[in-house]
């Protein structure tokens, strides 16, 4: 049993054009972790551009954050995640890499495309940070936006980011 647990009050999603972005945040044990699904982000253009040979590129910036009545909300922990694919045409192979806060966390190489698009779309329990950091009885959200490159058919190479959040209030 968890010593610590958080009460999810939202799973933040928020649409631009047909990508969802569904945020789940959990507080349990010691940890504050994130999980994130950019669905309907892996479509024609990206996987275009992939095929093309083009490293293509997701990024996420995650901020954790306390809510602050009437004052600015306070910023507990932030995390930027890049995932890319690298295409050889040759091999016809995928190399896949997962940086975090600029640190290689994984790379893998696979010809297979569900685990290219899991990889490029997926966060699973990314640690944010330590539960002491937090609270008791706070309400706090994870807002996460996220883009990619190459930006596909987008004026003049320009995007928006797709941009979510959710709601959690950790209780001890």
């Amino acid at each position: 049993f968890c010593s610590t647990f958080a009460l999810l009050l939202a799973v933040g999603t928020v649409a631009r054009a047909a990508e969802t972005l569904r945020i789940v945040p959990i507080a349990s044990d010691d940890s504050v972790v994130v999980s994130v699904e950019l669905s309907d982000a892996y479509n024609e253009d990206i996987r275009q551009a992939i095929a093309s040979g083009l490293r293509t590129q997701f990024t996420y910036d995650i901020e954790l954050r306390m809510v602050v009545p009437a004052w600015v909300d306070r910023t507990i922990a932030t995390a930027v995640v890049n995932i890319s694919d690298q295409y050889d045409n040759l091999t016809r192979r995928h190399t896949l890499s997962r940086v975090v806060d600029g640190r290689v966390q994984e790379t893998i190489t696979t010809d297979h495309d569900s685990v290219v698009r899991q990889w490029l779309t997926t966060l699973t329990r990314l640690p944010l940070c330590e539960t002491s950091k937090l609270d008791p009885n706070r309400d706090y959200y994870v807002r996460i936006s996220a883009r990619t490159r190459p930006y596909g058919n987008s004026m003049l190479g320009w995007t928006s980011a797709v941009t979510g959040q959710a709601k959690f209030t950790f209780i001890p």
